[in-house]
């Protein structure tokens, strides 16, 4: 049973409320989402096409994560692994994972899989800025050992972020945990815009991709 806010009140923590900067940013998310959404189609449907011409499996990808105070929503992504990736179960990627396709490599490696994202962006599930969306198997064993990681949950997930773009995947969940924290104190356009400018940074790069 995962742990959630209301749930977890001996870690529970106190969100500045910023009501001017949540409206901005909303009006900022649904137009860039949309707008990022039509601009990319071309390319979605070159990757679609490779993806089925490779091993005939479903273009998308869905995953159940957790959105703010806990609540499970499904996210999108364009597939990069194997049809059977996970018969095993729950698992993070890792590096030269070997159940990653010859297009999930690319499309991973250049952040292309995660672009239907935006229509969780544009519906409110999250937003381009935020804590990165865990998956509720993965976030239960964080819990096991540190029970704070739940303080994660008080805003909404965002595509890209502060730990994202600080080290992603190699981070610990205590790492994480702290600049995800940092964030939620600190969030405010100037912080967002810097993190927009390091995202690009990462994209260009190619760091921390799996």
């Amino acid at each position: 049973m995962i742990t959630t806010i209301e749930e977890n009140s001996e870690y529970e923590v106190k969100v500045k409320h910023k009501p001017v900067y949540d409206f901005i940013s909303r009006v900022i998310d649904i137009y860039l989402s949309f707008l990022t959404l039509v601009l990319c189609s071309p390319i979605l449907l070159l990757v679609a096409i490779a993806i089925k011409i490779e091993d005939r499996g479903p273009i998308f990808y869905t995953q159940k994560r957790l959105g703010k105070d806990g609540k499970i929503f499904t996210i999108y992504k364009m597939r990069s692994m194997r049809v059977d990736a996970e018969k095993s179960g729950a698992q993070w990627a890792q590096s030269d994972d070997d159940r990653i396709t010859r297009v999930g490599k690319v499309i991973r490696k250049t952040r292309i899989d995660e672009i239907p994202q935006l229509l969780n962006i544009y519906t409110g599930d999250m937003k381009i800025i935020g804590p990165r969306p865990e998956r509720p198997e993965l976030a239960e064993e964080f819990y096991e050992e540190l029970p704070e990681f739940a303080n994660r949950l008080v805003i909404d997930p965002g595509l890209t972020g502060l730990a994202q773009v600080k080290g992603g995947y190699d981070l610990t969940p205590a790492e994480k945990l702290v600049l995800d924290m940092e964030y939620v104190e600190k969030r405010g356009l100037w912080l967002d815009l810097k993190i927009v400018f390091k995202t690009v940074g990462v994209l260009f790069k190619g760091d921390g991709a799996r």
